[in-house]
C-alpha cells in the first residue's frame, strides 16, 4: 500500500477498551499541516467530537487527528464536550500543534464520560510510535474498530500534473448503520493539494455515493464522522524514508502545488469516490452476523433522490433481509418494498433482477427455478437485487446487510 505523503499514524492500547492489549487510540499527524474537510451525522442527538469537529472544519491547517476507541463521548453535555476539547489539546501538545488545529473522533459506548487520564496517556504513546509506514497505518486503522470483525482500508495512487498522487482511507462500523451516515468513522488521507472549499465539496459528493448509501439495521448514530485531510505534498521525497522516528526528529513536508482544478480535480474526485465506495462497501459486508452482502441498483427514476429513497426503503426492509439470509427468492417482499417507499412510479413498469435471474418484468412474474436462485444466493457472499423503472434515467446503487439471528443475539447482549 503506497500512503500519502506529509502524513504520519499510530495506534496503540490506552486502556479505554476493557480487552487487553487491543489498539484503542490512534493518532494522524500532518507534521507540514493539512486541509480538512468533514461530513457528519445528521441525527438531532449527535456527539460532542462531532459539534468540535464541525465548528473546525472546512480548515486549511490541520496538524492531528485523535481517534479514541471504547467511548463514543455521546449524551455526556457540557462534560463531553469539555473532554472532546481536552482530547484536542492533548493530541496537539503531543505532536507539537496547536489545539486549534485537532480534530478528535470517538466512538464505542454511549452516555459514558471519556477516562481522560487513559485518553492522555494514550496522546503520548501513539506520538511516540508515529511512523509513515504500512505497519504504522495499519495500527491506526486497528485503533478505531470497536464491534468490526477486522480493519477496513483501502488507497488509489494516479498520476495528476506528472505527479504521483496517493489516496489512503480507514474506517470503522459494523452495527447502528443507517445513512446520513451511520455509526461510522472514516479517514481519509491524501497528498493532493486542495483548497478547503474544494475538499468540502469533493468529499460530501464522494459520501453522497458511498458512506450515505449503506445501510445494516437503519438506524443512525450519533458520532458518524468522515474526514479527509490534503497535505499537497504530492511529488515531494520522504526524508525519513518511512522509517519511525520521534515527533522532534521528523521535519514537515512542505508544499508550493496549486490547488486541483479543472480536470485534475475531476480525475480526483473519481478517484476519491471510488475508494470511498470501496471503504463503504465493507462496512455492511462485515454488518453484525451478517452472512450476506446485498446490493441494490435501482435504474430508470426520475430522479437520484427518488432512486435512492426506493433502495434504501428495499435495503432496510426487514423482510427483504431475512429473505436474503434464507436464500429465499422472494421477489413480492421486494417488490411491496419499492412499492411504500414514498416514491411514484408505474407498477407495470417494474422489472426484477436478482443476481442474474430475472423474477419479474413490467409488473407480472416471470417463470423461474427457485431452487437455481436460492442456490445462486447460498452459494454467494454477495446478493444483487437490480430493479428497472421506466420512469427517467436516474439511478443508484446502495448496500446493506442481511439479517439473522446471530445479528439479534449480539446486540442482545451488546451494553449501550
Amino acid at each position: 500500500m503506497k500512503l500519502p505523503l506529509g502524513f504520519r499514524f499510530a495506534g496503540v492500547h490506552a486502556g479505554i477498551k476493557k480487552i487487553a492489549q487491543k489498539e484503542d487510540f490512534t493518532l494522524v499527524h500532518c507534521p507540514g499541516g493539512a486541509t480538512a474537510a468533514g461530513v457528519y451525522t445528521q441525527n438531532f442527538v449527535f456527539a460532542a467530537p462531532v459539534a468540535l469537529d464541525r465548528a473546525r472544519t472546512p480548515a486549511s491547517d490541520i496538524g492531528v487527528v485523535a481517534v479514541n476507541s471504547g467511548n463514543a463521548n455521546a449524551c455526556t453535555g457540557e462534560r463531553g464536550l469539555s473532554d472532546a476539547r481536552q482530547m484536542a489539546r492533548l493530541a496537539a501538545t503531543a505532536v507539537g500543534a496547536q489545539e486549534n488545529q485537532a480534530l478528535v473522533m470517538s466512538t464505542g459506548v454511549i452516555g459514558v464520560f471519556l477516562p481522560m487520564d487513559k485518553i492522555a496517556a494514550g496522546a503520548t504513546a501513539a506520538a511516540a510510535k508515529l511512523g509513515d509506514d504500512e505497519a504504522a497505518f495499519l495500527a491506526a486503522a486497528r485503533g478505531i474498530l470497536t464491534t468490526d470483525k477486522g480493519i477496513k482500508v483501502a488507497s488509489r495512487t494516479l498520476t495528476i500534473g506528472g505527479r504521483e498522487v496517493r489516496l489512503a482511507g480507514m474506517c470503522k462500523g459494523a452495527g447502528m448503520i443507517g445513512p446520513n451516515m451511520a455509526t461510522m468513522l472514516g479517514i481519509v488521507t491524501t497528498d493532493a493539494a486542495l483548497s478547503p472549499d474544494t475538499a468540502q465539496a469533493v468529499l460530501k459528493a464522494a459520501v453522497e455515493d458511498s458512506f450515505n448509501c449503506i445501510s445494516v439495521e437503519g438506524h443512525m448514530s450519533t458520532n458518524d464522522t468522515v474526514l479527509l485531510l490534503a497535505s499537497g505534498a504530492a511529488g515531494q521525497k520522504s526524508e525519513v524514508g518511512g522509517q519511525r522516528s520521534e515527533v522532534s526528529n521528523r521535519p514537515p513536508l512542505t508544499t508550493h502545488h496549486s490547488p486541483l482544478t479543472g480536470s485534475d480535480l475531476t480525475a480526483f474526485q473519481t478517484a476519491l469516490r471510488e475508494l470511498c465506495i470501496e471503504l463503504a462497501k465493507q462496512i455492511p459486508d462485515d454488518g453484525e452476523g451478517a452472512s450476506h452482502l446485498i446490493t441494490i441498483h435501482v435504474r430508470g427514476m426520475k430522479t437520484r433522490d427518488e432512486a435512492r429513497r426506493i433502495s434504501q426503503t428495499v435495503a432496510n426492509s426487514a423482510l427483504v433481509k431475512t429473505a436474503v439470509a434464507g436464500a429465499d427468492p422472494n421477489w413480492g417482499r421486494i417488490v411491496s418494498a419499492a412499492g411504500y417507499a414514498g416514491v411514484p412510479f408505474d407498477p407495470a413498469g417494474v422489472d426484477l433482477v436478482v443476481n442474474g435471474h430475472k423474477l419479474y418484468e413490467r409488473g407480472a412474474p416471470v417463470p423461474f427455478d427457485a431452487r437455481t436462485v436460492s442456490a445462486a444466493i447460498k452459494a454467494s457472499r454477495e446478493t444483487t437485487i437490480e430493479f428497472t423503472f421506466r420512469e427517467g434515467t436516474a439511478a443508484v446503487r446502495f448496500w446493506t446487510s442481511d439479517l439473522n439471528v446471530e445479528y439479534v443475539r449480539f446486540n442482545a447482549d451488546y451494553t449501550t
